[in-house]
């Protein structure tokens, strides 16, 4: 650039024109043209040197004038590590180091030549472009390649366990996790012990393509599954998966991976398990000494480099932790409520619903049911087989008279009446699965007293329960016939007449 500079200078173009010949700024244009004025050298001379005392004599104008360039070097070299480590705190550029540097180092480089070693001093090697995490900011998830295993007791088989292995971009601070599988409840278990390991949450978590994870994946626009991105929603967090077939976008935990293989598969190669609770804490104790062990060429580790700068840097967790939902697309009733078939029971949805399809998200204590993304209804979720969970309002008008039905509803009304009648109530309760089945029958029979009155119902029930015949249309059937009105016959009162063929007690004797 100074050749050209004085070549163009030398041939009458203006400073405007050197800057666009150039893409420089017509300030370096000038700058380095008083430097040439300066040195008192005639252009012809300057352009005769060689490219090493061409930069000596016009390398940064003024930079190097009340220090020597060995000196301003070491000093910017013995700087670049505690810009490394600042670079990945939250809104720290380079721009913000170099003024601290200038600072401290008043004679140093300028902004430009700062950025130029510190370029320089990174690259790891040739054509690979170095990858700056910031504190806080993403969370790199894998799963190990290869499996450990635990021993089943009864029959002393192996059985091989997924190993979950998590890393912070920052710090690289390590998380490693023992699983029964990578599906669904087990890999969001193990994510969230992860976020409460490092107590905080990231701005974001980088899985692989799992199905767990992603549902479909694409370079541009991957779906991730509902499940685990209901999840992130939950921990104030978001989810970018990789690209599929491209492993450096997740380097670093594919590094932590290999380093888990040393520092803990290595461990524990010889030691036997008999449950995943205890191998998960023998990995802890391990990795306790893996994150503590320093960094090699480095004088600090995960842990304290985590402490340091990516704790805090971290969203706080959330009060609760992260419950798994089931879902269930269900239809609704002519009787306005939903079917859940894994506990066989129903929840009431309005009446307005009725025959359109809604979306059930079951949690552990909750059942929220969507229609068209809207919640239209919220209930507790039940245990009970065949119960149904209704909200009165939720019922049309004319069939609300049915909403207060209960066994103690029925047995209250029917000891109104009279004794054999509350105790035919109980046994129609007691005949059906479920007393919901039977409560039609007893509104049927506790209708009839309002007909014949409560005595005869009352007599109709005694002689129903005489003959075990307890049922609405038996209980019909005797007051239509006219049977509570007759004396009922004793049935254990029976006489026996004296012929030759009775033996009598003489003969057992």
């Amino acid at each position: 650039m100074i050749r050209e500079i004085i070549r163009m200078k030398a041939n009458g173009l203006s400073n405007s024109h050197i800057s666009k010949s150039l893409g420089k700024s017509r300030t370096t244009i000038i700058k380095y043209l008083e430097a040439i004025e300066a040195s008192g050298i005639c252009k012809r001379e300057l352009l005769e040197l060689n490219e090493e005392a061409l930069l000596e004599l016009f390398d940064a104008p003024g930079e190097m004038a009340s220090a020597s360039r060995e000196q301003v070097h070491k000093d910017l070299h013995s700087f670049f590590p505690y810009v490394e480590k600042e670079l990945k705190r939250v809104g720290v550029t380079r721009q913000i180091l170099w003024g601290e540097y200038k600072a401290k180092y008043p004679e140093g480089v300028m902004y430009s030549r700062f950025c130029e070693h510190y370029s320089q001093w990174s690259h790891k090697s040739e054509g690979y472009m170095p990858t700056t995490y910031k504190a806080g900011d993403k969370l790199f998830i894998d799963y190990a390649g290869k499996k450990l295993h635990i021993i089943d007791r009864g029959t002393g088989e192996l059985k091989p366990v997924e190993v979950f292995v998590a890393t912070l971009g920052a710090s690289q601070y390590t998380y490693v996790e023992a699983s029964y599988s990578q599906q669904i409840p087990d890999f969001i278990g193990s994510v969230q012990n992860c976020l409460h390991y490092l107590g905080g949450v990231p701005a974001c978590i980088i899985p692989d393509n799992l199905k767990s994870a992603v549902t479909k994946a694409n370079k541009y626009e991957p779906h991730v599954n509902e499940q685990f991105a209901n999840f992130a929603s939950h921990y104030d967090t978001s989810i970018m998966p990789t690209r599929a077939l491209k492993p450096k976008d997740k380097s670093l935990v594919e590094g932590s991976v290999n380093i888990t293989y040393t520092r803990i598969y290595a461990a524990l190669r010889n030691r036997e398990f008999y449950c995943i609770t205890d191998l998960n804490l023998a990995i802890k104790e391990l990795l306790v000494v893996y994150n503590q062990t320093p960094f090699q060429k480095k004088h600090h580790s995960r842990t304290a480099l985590f402490l340091e700068v990516e704790k805090d840097a971290l969203k706080p967790l959330p009060s609760d932790r992260y419950e798994l939902r089931d879902y269930k697309i269900a239809t609704v009733q002519k009787n306005c409520h939903v079917y859940y078939s894994s506990d066989k029971n129903y929840y009431s949805v309005p009446c307005a619903y009725i025959g359109k399809k809604v979306k059930m998200v079951l949690t552990q204590s909750a059942v929220e049911i969507y229609h068209n993304q809207t919640r239209i209804t919220l209930h507790p979720r039940s245990r009970k087989t065949y119960h149904y969970e209704t909200i009165k309002e939720h019922m049309p008008v004319n069939h609300t008279y049915n909403a207060d039905w209960s066994p103690s509803y029925f047995t209250t009304w029917a000891h109104k009446i009279g004794p054999a009648t509350k105790m035919c109530i109980e046994r129609i309760l007691d005949k059906k699965q479920h007393p919901e089945q039977s409560y039609k029958s007893c509104m049927g029979v506790l209708s009839l007293a309002a007909k014949i009155g409560a005595e005869r119902l009352n007599n109709a029930c005694k002689r129903a329960l005489d003959y075990d015949a307890v049922s609405y249309s038996s209980i019909k059937n005797i007051l239509d016939k006219g049977l509570d009105k007759e004396e009922q016959p004793d049935l254990f009162k029976v006489s026996v007449s004296n012929h030759d063929n009775i033996r009598g007690s003489q003969y057992y004797s």
